[in-house]
């Protein structure tokens, strides 16, 4: 296991998979599962994809080369900002789920047509998908996916920062 963890590509292929992997549970949950996100719910998954570009970045700069240790080093914090980033938002849609604060302007029902005849409002809302921010679709142990995701995040941004750290130290992460 030490051995494993002294390559200088094994932790940002790690925190790769984990976005990947974050990444096809929310598409999973949206398509299979029938939980449509909410504007919330996106932002989060743009914080992985973000993440996702600095980590393959950093297994890229993993090379032999010495010089190449400052890049990984900024490419894992950039990893890191974006998972903090994550938790952030997830922590605050949590907020907006216990109701403890508004969320944002796209968290509630679109504006509708002054004009518009009743046939014309029941095609706008039937042919709009829309999931309030303040709902929770799926919970376990009272905590919703925004809640395991703001957990999930931190532990991840706390990970890249080693992993950033140990890059200075003569190759490891």
């Amino acid at each position: 296991m030490d051995a494993l963890l002294r390559n200088p590509r094994t932790l940002p292929a790690l925190l790769a998979a984990a976005c990947v992997g974050a990444l096809a549970t929310a598409l999973a949950a949206q398509y299979w599962g029938g939980l449509n996100p909410c504007v919330l719910c996106m932002y989060q998954r743009y914080a992985y994809g973000v993440a996702l570009a600095f980590a393959i970045l950093a297994f890229l700069l993993a090379g032999k080369a010495a010089g190449r240790r400052p890049a990984r080093f900024w490419a894992l914090i950039g990893s890191a900002v974006a998972f903090a980033a994550g938790s952030a938002i997830a922590a605050f849609h949590v907020g907006v789920e216990q109701k403890w604060w508004q969320g944002t302007a796209e968290c509630h029902a679109p504006a509708l047509p002054d004009n518009a005849t009743v046939e014309q409002l029941r095609e706008i809302l039937l042919n709009q998908a829309f999931a309030p921010c303040d709902q929770i679709p799926w919970e376990i142990f009272g905590i919703s996916m925004a809640g395991f995701n703001a957990l999930a995040c931190a532990l991840l941004a706390a990970l890249s920062l080693w992993a950033a750290f140990s890059a200075t130290k003569g190759g490891q992460a």
